[in-house]
């Protein structure tokens, strides 16, 4: 069974943690070994809270390394301030904390887990009402400015972006992962979502065959791309660089998850099918995919994000709906189509 992420490296150096043991032993009874970390902690509970935080993360291995980290961290700043046996304590320093809901809730749920790890007595409170996050969705235009100053590598990951993807989906990518002759991706897992193949466009196809012949990638469980950090840094690299380059400030406002935003938006304006847009999102609750159905109607009368196409004949016509145009009128007998930008 795979170790919690944390035992291998973030508990090294607490008193009497050893890499690959499961509860730290006895802490040593050096006063002058245990010195520096008391300091760091000052003020501090007792040391023994780090190993019901250690036990509370043992029981915890099915969750992803991110959240397992995630947690450690929320556990350990609350230990260094109250004692994470008492949830009155730790329930009334919470309420008091100068921050913002979305954080207090997060520190809640937290502590949850360490009460049901631990055996301590706790009633969950409701959750605190949070500021709604405003969804920015860009236009396809300045996105394709920004992987315009890209090189090779960066296109093709901002162009994977592009299909919905997340950052941390692309980090996974492996050549198992991938159909590069059909052009299709059987996207591996993210935040506990449902498994998806998507199919790439035949432009996005072409480039990522040309990254995986250009790198000589040949084993089958290699990643592809850096991490996940890595990527998002090298986006707001580009980013900026495409803001000195077209002088728009608006460049400056997208952020990589956002590409996942517009993919979500476009696919839904074009097919008008929730259920699609929630397979190729990869959600398993519907609820988290209704957020686009109210995008889309914001969307729909924003002038200016149009662009236009006209039909005369049958043949036309085809190829405008095939390249994604939808029919709008009739005037004096040519069909017009449009598409979003």
């Amino acid at each position: 069974m795979r170790k919690p992420y944390l035992f291998s490296s973030r508990m090294v150096g607490l008193p009497g943690f050893e890499p690959g043991s499961r509860e730290p032993k006895s802490p040593s009874l050096d006063q002058a070994s245990r010195q520096p970390l008391l300091r760091s902690l000052e003020p501090c509970r007792p040391i023994n809270d780090f190993g019901l935080v250690v036990k509370t993360l043992a029981k915890l291995q099915h969750l992803s390394k991110a959240n397992q980290k995630a947690i450690w961290n929320r556990l350990t700043y609350l230990g260094k301030h109250v004692d994470l046996k008492c949830s009155a304590e730790v329930e009334q320093f919470i309420y008091s904390m100068m921050c913002k809901n979305t954080y207090k809730n997060k520190l809640f749920e937290a502590y949850g887990r360490f009460c049901s790890a631990n055996d301590v007595c706790y009633v969950k409170p409701k959750k605190l009402k949070c500021e709604e996050f405003v969804i920015n969705v860009p236009i396809e235009e300045r996105i394709d400015k920004v992987v315009a100053c890209c090189g090779w590598v960066y296109s093709t990951v901002f162009s994977l972006s592009k299909h919905g993807l997340r950052s941390d989906e692309i980090a996974k990518l492996t050549l198992r992962h991938v159909d590069l002759e059909n052009g299709r991706i059987n996207v591996p897992t993210s935040k506990l979502g449902a498994q998806r193949t998507v199919q790439l466009t035949k432009q996005c196809a072409e480039v990522l065959r040309d990254y995986v012949h250009r790198r000589k990638i040949e084993t089958l469980d290699k990643r592809l791309f850096g991490s996940s950090s890595k990527l998002k840094e090298n986006w707001r690299k580009y980013r900026w660089r495409a803001y000195e380059k077209f002088h728009d400030a608006e460049l400056l406002k997208i952020r990589l998850y956002d590409l996942r935003h517009w993919f979500a938006t476009m696919t839904y304006i074009k097919t008008r099918d929730i259920f699609h847009v929630k397979y190729f999102l990869g959600h398993r609750r519907l609820e988290n995919t209704l957020i686009y159905i109210h995008l889309a109607e914001s969307l729909a009368g924003v002038p200016g994000d149009y662009a236009c196409a006209t039909a005369k004949t049958v043949d036309e016509a085809s190829k405008l709906v095939e390249q994604g145009f939808d029919y709008v009128t009739d005037v004096d007998g040519v069909k017009l189509f449009r598409k979003r930008k």
